[in-house]
């Protein structure tokens, strides 16, 4: 089972961010530790567990888990220990933002049980930080690695956003030489999205700034791509690479189709083709937690049709491609004579040049 635990605690919201987060100058570790302590109680007769009885990854995601006091990750993961096996293999992932990287902090993390990190950097740029509203710094982001090396920690992960308007003057090419430089294990990297209802939203509906072109946007990808390729890196989600043997197994199992369970406001759990999701907002998913009452706000059955989309467009964003029979041969020829996708052994597997235009050929083939 993979498991998703939801920190929704910030200092700041993120121009770009449409997530469920709580901005607190104050983080309530303890309060939170406990309530999802008692919502993974609740979850202990889920039927999913039937198939997957032990824990084989755990996420902490959000938000910016790094807020959170140490102690309360070492009493989550001990509740979660005490109910489910946790080997000691397992991969125990957590968010982190460079300004809450220190010895002190790292060393309580490795000894809580955190076995990888994810470091929130985005950029090196000091305009770009600014303008994105991120609290660090260009030299904390540097200067965080290794300290988290020091720490004992040799699974890092770093995340970088490409395709931010050209105005910024970002030079995409510097960010990625200043992040393999650091020699990370795992790179996340995400193109910009405008949401209606972020600041970056607001600016873009004022004309206060303007969306990436799309040549840019692209131009960027295939650059990332290829300098993935350079490094002899595996790039094996369209979002996602790694140095060969660090793949990130959590999120890998969301692309396979494995069973997960999320805790805390608006996480989401699935297995076989069930989805529920839980209350959005912070103090409104707390407060069910602690009256007892169940903290879910929707759910939902895929009929087989809709696990077919799913299985194909989770597929197609994966370096493993599908099968050829959820693609009809048609459109399989006309996608390899077209550069978008190559097919061998029986699988269709996308190209740079095809996760560019993945929303369409998931719908040319749906």
């Amino acid at each position: 089972m993979n498991l998703y635990v939801h920190v929704p605690f910030c200092a700041r919201r993120c121009s770009y961010c449409d997530f469920s987060i709580a901005v607190r100058r104050s983080v309530p570790s303890r309060q939170f530790a406990e309530a999802i302590l008692r919502e993974w109680g609740r979850l202990q007769d889920d039927p999913a567990w039937e198939d997957s009885p032990d824990l084989d990854t755990v996420y902490f995601g959000g938000g910016t888990p790094s807020r959170l006091d140490p102690s309360a990750l070492t009493t989550i993961l001990d509740g979660l220990r005490r109910d489910r096996r946790l080997s000691p293999s397992a991969e125990v992932t957590l968010e982190a933002n460079p300004d809450d990287v220190t010895p002190a902090a790292a060393a309580a993390w490795r000894r809580s049980g955190i076995a990888r990190v994810s470091l929130g950097v985005q950029s090196f740029s000091a305009p770009v930080l600014a303008w994105m509203h991120r609290t660090h710094t260009a030299d904390q982001a540097r200067g965080a690695v290794p300290i988290l090396r020091e720490a004992g920690f040799e699974d890092l992960s770093l995340d970088l956003i490409y395709g931010l308007p050209a105005e910024l003057g970002r030079d995409w090419a510097a960010d990625l030489d200043e992040a393999f430089a650091l020699a990370p294990d795992h790179l996340s990297c995400y193109g910009l999205t405008v949401e209606a209802h972020t600041p970056l939203g607001h600016w873009t509906a004022r004309g206060q700034a303007t969306a990436v072109d799309e040549t840019q946007y692209a131009d960027e990808f295939l650059q990332l791509s290829g300098a993935l390729a350079g490094q002899g890196w595996e790039h094996y989600e369209v979002s996602n690479a790694a140095r060969p043997g660090h793949r990130a197994r959590h999120n890998t199992g969301y692309w396979q189709g494995a069973p997960f369970i999320g805790l805390g406001p608006s996480a989401h759990s699935g297995a076989g083709g069930e989805r529920r999701w839980n209350i959005r907002e912070y103090a409104a998913w707390d407060t069910a937690v602690r009256e007892g009452r169940d903290p879910v706000a929707g759910r939902e059955r895929l009929n087989d049709a809709q696990r077919q989309l799913e299985a194909l467009y989770l597929g197609l964003r994966t370096s493993g491609g599908v099968s050829f029979d959820l693609v009809p041969s048609d459109i399989r020829t006309r996608w390899i004579a077209a550069g978008w996708a190559t097919g061998e052994g029986g699988r269709l597997r996308l190209s740079p040049e095809g996760w560019l235009r993945l929303d369409a050929l998931v719908a040319e083939a749906a």
